[in-house]
């Protein structure tokens, strides 16, 4: 059981499937399907369910999470051997559903710490999970919950979300709409598993209705677009409205104590984080989210 078949398990584990894995690592497929079967030889059980597509099983996951942390310690491993020999500022490794919460808390670490290379990555949060475990990303930034083993977290901001509007229409500026008053609007929203499009159904569900879905998109000025058109209406954060103070849109008010984003910061437990990590989470964690937009302290 050599690194490399490891390496080759984890791809195949996360894609579930042989040739993109391939494809990914640059091997033949028939190669790599060796590579698995001998593996799964080794263990003395299948990996994988192959009725179909393929599929991890029960002890295909038990396993995946200890090849992916086992990975991740020798990553951990060689970027704590590269920060001592190389004694500079470091790399930080930084994931998100979306920068744009992000952009002031970047801007101040840079202005702070110009040298330290900053590397973002736009994940889901399952993504997210699996990132964490392999320590492929030192910090994640969150709208949903990220369930990593041995991970920490903290809430950053608890931020209200708004009713974007077309101007004109009949709910525009209202201080507080109900969800029941939503009922027969058409909504432009994000596609499914996006944290706007939980919201919106779990609002609508909470009060034993369904949303009306016009459009999917995870374009934010495409979505303002579409509103300030006509199209329908939206939901969007307090942030996203902030740096967007003339969008073309009225903005209200929706009555429902649950209808607000929950941002949280995640990291591998234990203390493991590089010094340019730590500098960053710091920085993320002083940061004046719903205030000026400017840093505590």
């Amino acid at each position: 059981m050599d690194l490399n078949t490891l390496r080759q398990f984890a791809a195949v584990a996360r894609l579930e499937h042989l040739s993109r894995a391939a494809a990914e690592l640059r091997v033949a497929q028939p190669s790599l399907s060796r590579s698995i079967a001998r593996l799964e030889a080794e263990l003395g059980a299948p990996l994988f369910d192959r009725a179909g597509r393929l599929q991890l099983n029960d002890t295909g996951r038990i396993f995946r999470d200890h090849v992916e942390r086992a990975l991740g310690e020798l990553e951990a491993g060689r970027r704590a051997v590269a920060e001592a020999v190389r004694g500079g500022p470091g790399v930080v490794r930084l994931a998100s559903e979306t920068f744009l919460p992000l952009t002031g808390p970047l801007i101040a670490f840079k202005a702070e710490h110009p040298d330290v290379e900053v590397q973002l990555h736009q994940m889901a949060p399952d993504e997210m999970e699996r990132a964490l475990r392999a320590q492929e990303v030192d910090l994640c930034l969150a709208s949903q919950p990220v369930v990593a083993p041995q991970a920490a977290s903290a809430v950053v901001a608890v931020e209200p979300v708004w009713l974007a509007t077309p101007p004109g229409h009949r709910l525009a500026g209202a201080e507080a709409v109900a969800v029941e008053d939503l009922a027969d609007e058409p909504f432009v929203t994000t596609r499914p598993g996006q944290w706007q499009r939980r919201l919106l159904e779990w609002l609508f569900a909470d009060r034993n209705l369904e949303p009306r879905i016009v459009c999917e998109t995870d374009e934010p000025a495409a979505t303002f677009a579409l509103v300030s058109a006509g199209l329908g209406v939206c939901l969007f954060p307090a942030i996203a409205r902030g740096t967007r103070p003339d969008p073309g849109v009225a903005w209200a008010g929706i009555d429902h104590p649950h209808c607000n984003r929950t941002l949280s910061l995640h990291w591998p437990g234990g203390d493991r984080l590089p010094a340019a990590a730590r500098l960053m989470r710091a920085r993320i964690l002083e940061w004046d989210w719903l205030g000026s937009r400017t840093p505590r302290g």
